[in-house]
């Protein structure tokens, strides 16, 4: 992967062109960045580069690296039990799927990750079978005589058995050996990890970058890959699931209408409590990666909501397709003596559900507490 293919980011490319061209390569670097911004394959194509620059055969090195199988190239990525891996899993056992999943799906999420091997109703972790791996696989001299990359993909995903076996090896690693972490969430990485790794912040994409990207990779018409980059908010996976139709948001929008239109009623009728209980016990039957994904969608609808309440129009891209749903009647219930309640109440659902709780107790007793933050009144 070429810093040419990747959307937007040009002060990062020009950052980590600049530093390796100068020599002055950090032994560890942390990729921040939300979802479809580019964390990935900034690295990859970071990583060709340091591989590849000065190597006297460039056109097998690049080739060897455009299908993931460069040897000195390595990769560690959630993973978990599956139909074929029964136990100990870590990622070499899974390159199989890794490598296609990259190549088509370079922006993907971790839950289009889970999605590809089987295993979407699971959590994917970082475990301390996998840092063994790594230990092991970066004690060997560089196959090449340069370089040797480790990328750790949604390194927050690393437990803390595996940061604290890999620790000593992040901060001194053999010569000529460079990781790359890639995180959404910096700070679920514990601290003495994130302190021995120089830090570049992604920002989100911008439209025109999206724009682009669709209509020079996916032929998308100008009109529609504009109306797709606004809905999109910067990220280039949910821009193509939208334009492929297979965006999770049409089921998250009916589940939160849902919920939404029982919790307004839930003030004055006691039976309605019935109604969130089915509504807790559909959403707790997906998968946990489904179910804290759907709770980031209500955050995101929540801070939508306030942004129209406060007259912020210019920074609301949610448009809903519910019929007999308007957003612009739901946004005065979504203000300043709530909203700080509300995000509150859905983190702690996301940190417990994280955490292997009951799903359908977790829902029940958020869906409760945030039917009385709605019927707050402002000021």
């Amino acid at each position: 992967m070429l810093f040419s293919e990747i959307l937007g980011q040009e002060h990062i490319k020009n950052h980590l062109l600049q530093s390796a061209n100068n020599g002055r390569i950090p032994h560890a670097q942390l990729f921040v960045g939300k979802e479809g911004s580019g964390t990935l394959p900034m690295a990859i194509a970071y990583a060709q580069y340091l591989l590849c620059n000065n190597n006297p055969n460039v056109d097998a090195c690049n080739l060897k690296c455009d299908k993931l199988m460069h040897p000195d190239l390595h990769f560690a990525f959630p993973v978990t039990t599956s139909a074929s891996v029964k136990k100990h899993p870590i990622s070499d056992l899974f390159l199989s799927n890794w490598r296609p999943f990259v190549n088509q799906t370079p922006y993907g999420s971790l839950f289009n990750w889970l999605q590809t091997i089987g295993v979407e109703n699971k959590q994917g972790s970082i475990g301390v079978d996998e840092a063994e791996a790594i230990v092991k696989s970066l004690q060997l001299k560089s196959f090449e005589g340069g370089y040797k990359v480790m990328i750790i993909w949604m390194a927050e995903k690393m437990n803390t058995a595996a940061a604290n076996k890999l620790l000593k090896l992040i901060e001194e690693p053999p010569e000529k050996t460079v990781f790359i972490l890639i995180t959404e969430n910096e700070e679920q990485i514990i601290g003495t990890i994130r302190s021995r790794c120089q830090t570049l912040n992604f920002p989100v994409l911008s439209e025109s970058d999206i724009v682009n990207g669709l209509i020079s990779s996916h032929n998308t018409p100008e009109n529609e890959a504009r109306k797709i980059a606004h809905q999109a908010n910067g990220n280039f996976n949910k821009a193509l699931d939208i334009l492929n139709n297979d965006s999770s948001d049409a089921v998250f929008e009916q589940w939160f209408i849902t919920w939404i239109r029982a919790a307004f009623r839930a003030k004055g009728d006691a039976s309605v409590i019935n109604e969130l209980i089915a509504w807790s016990d559909t959403i707790s039957k997906s998968g946990r990666e489904t179910q804290k994904r759907f709770l980031n969608f209500c955050l995101q609808f929540f801070r939508q909501a306030l942004l129209l309440n406060y007259k912020a129009q210019n920074l609301v891209f949610l448009e809903t397709t519910e019929p007999g749903f308007d957003l612009k009647k739901f946004a005065p219930f979504i203000h300043g003596n709530n909203i700080e309640g509300i995000y509150k109440e859905l983190n702690d659902a996301i940190y417990h559900i994280e955490r292997n709780g009951n799903a359908k107790i977790i829902l029940l007793d958020t869906s409760i507490k945030l039917t009385r933050l709605l019927h707050q009144k402002e000021g």
